[in-house]
Parts: structure tokens; C-alpha cells; sequence
């Protein structure tokens, strides 16, 4: 389904480097709106609309790091599946983290994918570009209503 509007990312990243290349591998693109939280609380205020964050559009994709300061991407992601009102938003654990724990809990705790960051540069914004690009151009997103409070749906 193609959007009438820029996609919608949220990166949860701590390290300026990794935000930095997933901006350039993003910006060759269609157009992409990304919103960075620079650690777990950040991210979940951002997408509570809370405080100053109360004008910013729900994401249309998380792509979450793991290891951040203040709260962990396992709590981070633990707290948006457990909200009925962000729980329909598509996680995607973004870690240079390959230990099989991690994995295996971030699918416990519903992630929607899991993808260890390539060390190569070159690998990784292809990798950026084709989390972006299957979750823009071949995956069924929910509505804006699923970030609405949901009114008259069952959840």
C-alpha cells in the first residue's frame, strides 16, 4: 500500500555514528521521516506523545537498539507491546548483538524482527534501506486509528 505521506521511522539509538549512517542510508530514498531517541525513556515518551513530544505522528516502524542508556531495548520494547495503543507498531530490533539470549527474548517479547547490525559499512545501509524498504513497500501497516485510542475496537 503506498503512503500519501513520508514513511515514519523512529531509530532508538545512543550512538551518533550509527544514527548518522542510517540518516544517509535513508536519504537516497523516497521519502522518510526519522525521528531519533537517543535512549529508552526518550523512545517511549516520543511515542506516548508526551510533553514536548505531543505534535509528533506516530511512527510507522521502530527500529530499536538494544543496549541504551536509562532503560534497555528489552524493556523499551516490553513497554510498546504491553500498550494497547502502540503495541500494532512494527519493532524491529536493530542490535550489533548476535547472542542468542538477546535474539530469543526480543521475539519473546513480540518483536516484529530481529536484525544484527553488519560491521561493514556498505552492508549496513543496505540493510537499513531493505528494513526500510520491505516495511514501506511490502508489509500491511495498521491505520492511524490503532494510535487514536482505538475507539469502538477491540484489542
Amino acid at each position: 500500500m503506498a503512503l500519501d505521506r513520508p514513511f515514519r521511522i523512529l531509530l532508538v539509538e545512543d550512538n551518533p555514528a550509527d544514527v548518522r549512517l542510517t540518516r544517509l542510508a535513508l536519504s537516497e530514498g523516497p521519502a522518510t521521516r526519522l525521528a531519533v531517541a537517543a535512549d529508552g525513556e526518550e523512545a517511549l515518551a516520543m511515542l506516548r506523545r508526551e510533553a514536548a513530544y505531543h505534535d509528533l505522528p506516530r511512527p510507522d516502524l521502530v527500529l530499536l537498539d538494544l543496549n541504551l542508556p536509562k532503560k534497555h531495548g528489552h524493556e523499551v520494547l516490553a513497554e510498546i507491546k504491553g500498550d494497547p495503543r502502540l503495541c500494532s507498531i512494527p519493532v524491529v530490533v536493530f542490535s550489533t548483538s548476535r547472542y542468542h539470549e538477546d535474539i530469543d527474548r526480543s521475539y519473546r517479547l513480540q518483536a516484529n524482527a530481529y536484525v544484527a547490525k553488519p560491521r561493514d559499512l556498505e552492508e549496513f545501509l543496505a540493510t537499513v534501506r531493505s528494513c526500510e524498504a520491505f516495511w514501506r513497500g511490502l508489509a500491511e501497516l495498521p491505520g492511524e486509528a490503532a494510535s487514536e485510542g482505538l475507539a469502538g475496537a477491540e484489542v
